[in-house]
């Protein structure tokens, strides 16, 4: 199992990346972290710096044939920054063209707003994208996880960083983990 993890230079939620990745470590899989510029990226707690973390790959050098799924972190500035970024968003976009499971949590599916993926799902985030989501075309659900299989392309989607064990569990089973 190789996965994809893909955030902003700055901005995401340190728990919302670490956790996942360790999870997916934990399942013998292969991860590598994806961003829009190379170097590292500045991970937070909530408003808070907290770790940094290497880049493996920009956006723009990544392929989606290389991956068995993707996930996307939250933080509030990490998906606004994403969904600004033309490499990230045709990323995030070949994940579905290809069918290839993707999973976000909290704040993330702001980047698969701008990507126009959330239309006829069904899907969960922090409360505040509610009206975005809705917006859309998708429907918003207060559920600790969400798998929504009505397009070829699997989604899971969680609330926060409270949901964390639910969202690994279930991404992990999507990824063939």
């Amino acid at each position: 199992m190789r996965v994809a993890f893909l955030m902003a230079p700055e901005g995401v939620e340190r728990v919302e990346l670490t956790e996942p990745w360790q999870a997916v470590g934990d399942a013998g899989g292969e991860r590598h972290l994806i961003s829009t510029e190379p170097g590292r990226i500045q991970a937070f707690d909530h408003l808070d710096k907290a770790d940094t973390f290497p880049v493996d790959l920009t956006a723009a050098e990544a392929s989606v044939g290389d991956y068995d799924g993707l996930v996307l972190p939250g933080g509030v500035a990490n998906p606004d920054a994403l969904r600004m970024d033309k490499s990230a968003l045709a990323l995030v976009d070949g994940f579905f063209e290809a069918g290839k499971p993707v999973a976000a949590i909290c704040h993330a599916p702001w980047t698969l707003v701008e990507t126009d993926r959330v239309r006829g799902r069904t899907l969960t985030s922090w409360p505040s994208l509610r009206t975005d989501i809705t917006n859309a075309g998708g429907t918003w659900v207060d559920e600790q996880v969400k798998v929504c299989t009505a397009a070829p392309s699997p989604l899971v989607t969680s609330r926060n960083p409270g949901d964390l064990k639910a969202f690994c569990e279930a991404f992990i089973t999507q990824f063939g983990g």
